[in-house]
């Protein structure tokens, strides 16, 4: 019987590469490909399948794109998901990615999971969290082999695969709806300037349009689901609004950040519809949760956030904070406008059947509540703070 490997694929530098050096370095008789549609351009799927099919021995395109949006992406907005300023596609999606792999490498009989991940960065570790809770072995060429992007380039070129990246713009790119990420390079010099080239969902916001685009985003349950009162399913939502954000110039960050091996790394991200449904969401929760809640789910987001960045979206703790996250959004309900200008986002106004806000009770031009009430709470404003000084004071 063939050995099989299952190789997740994605048909850049790193994972073509791996698929002779897993048969002439590791000795498997047959690599299969698993390519995961989780938004990338319909091009680069095409890109990848045409490769895929070359030089692999077997390959498989798996649509999950509904599903990310759906059981992954929208858990973040609900979430406020950020790291250090990072939107988190990538990390969002590798769980996803490596689930799809397991399952097709468990049908087609393989012996082992490969992924095309460096030893230095967090995506080995996101993929092995998944891959580690099967019994089959796990092969990492790159970190195993210890390359360098130099070395594959001149190997892809020695066994006829076509690669996209030159040495001269050595860019490694991986991008999905929610997010693109740009590194490599000279991108790796942290006082280097991004060329503009490195942009594609992005217009520079100096070409953006001289007038603003007023967007009206609705919002279920924590979820978005219209934009200017037009319903639209999940992909189809965060699609359009990374196409009328991009084109505004809104969404990109640029940033040094702690991967979780302690490495600090420069990165370069592209993400619209992320940047302006993540303030939006977060906008209509302070109108609607309490300050108590608002002050707790913070903590809550915060290690939701560092666990989804990690990977370890199997972890209890994940499904105990959604358990939390989802009570607090049965209230998030409403639409928040927004203006998108030049590579800026501004929130413009927001609304809620469920707002913790009276218009009567907050208005100085309103009498409902007699302000004298409140001299007896502002007598004990304070008061230990007054305690102190008079005790410090008599010293």
């Amino acid at each position: 019987m063939a050995k099989k490997v299952a190789l997740a694929y994605s048909g850049g530098l790193d994972t073509s590469v791996c698929i002779p050096i897993l048969k002439e370095k590791y000795g498997y008789d047959e690599v299969v490909t698993i390519s995961v549609d989780v938004g990338q351009p319909e091009e680069e799927i095409k890109r990848a399948d045409a490769k895929a099919n070359k030089i692999s021995n077997k390959h498989y395109t798996i649509d999950a794109k509904e599903e990310f949006v759906k059981d992954y992406v929208f858990p973040l907005i609900k979430a406020n998901g950020s790291y250090e300023g990072y939107v988190m596609g990538t990390s969002i999606a590798r769980p996803l990615i490596a689930k799809k792999v397991v399952e097709a490498a468990k049908k087609e009989g393989a012996v082992a999971l490969a992924h095309g991940c460096t030893g230095k960065g967090n995506d080995q570790l996101r993929f092995e969290a998944v891959f580690r809770q099967t019994d089959l072995d796990v092969i990492a060429p790159m970190r195993e082999m210890n390359l360098t992007r130099e070395w594959e380039i001149d190997y892809a070129k020695e066994h006829g695969i076509p690669v996209e990246v030159t040495k001269s713009k050595p860019w490694s790119v991986d991008e999905n709806i929610w997010s693109r990420s740009i590194e490599g390079g000279r991108l790796e010099d942290p006082s280097f300037v991004p060329p503009e080239e490195i942009y594609e969902w992005t217009t520079s916001p100096e070409k953006a349009p001289d007038q603003p685009r007023i967007v009206d985003i609705g919002f279920e349950a924590g979820v978005p689901v219209s934009l200017d009162g037009e319903k639209l399913g999940g992909y189809a939502l965060v699609k359009k609004m990374n196409e009328i954000a991009g084109e505004n110039g809104v969404g990109r960050t640029d940033m040094i950040e702690d991967r979780v091996l302690g490495l600090k790394a420069r990165e370069n991200y592209e993400h619209p519809a992320a940047t302006v449904l993540l303030a939006a969401h977060a906008d209509l929760e302070k109108l609607v949760l309490t300050r108590s809640e608002l002050k707790f789910k913070k903590i809550v987001d915060d290690q939701w956030s560092e666990l989804a960045y990690y990977g370890l979206v199997d972890e209890p703790l994940y499904a105990d904070l959604n358990a939390f996250i989802d009570k607090s959004q049965e209230r998030v309900t409403g639409t928040v406008k927004v203006k998108l200008y030049k590579g800026a986002l501004t929130i413009l106004a927001r609304s809620s059947p469920n707002a913790l806000y009276s218009e009567d009770l907050v208005s100085f031009d309103s009498q409902t509540i007699d302000q004298k009430d409140a001299e007896g709470f502002a007598k004990y404003h304070g008061f230990q703070a007054r305690m102190y000084r008079k005790v410090m004071d008599k010293q």
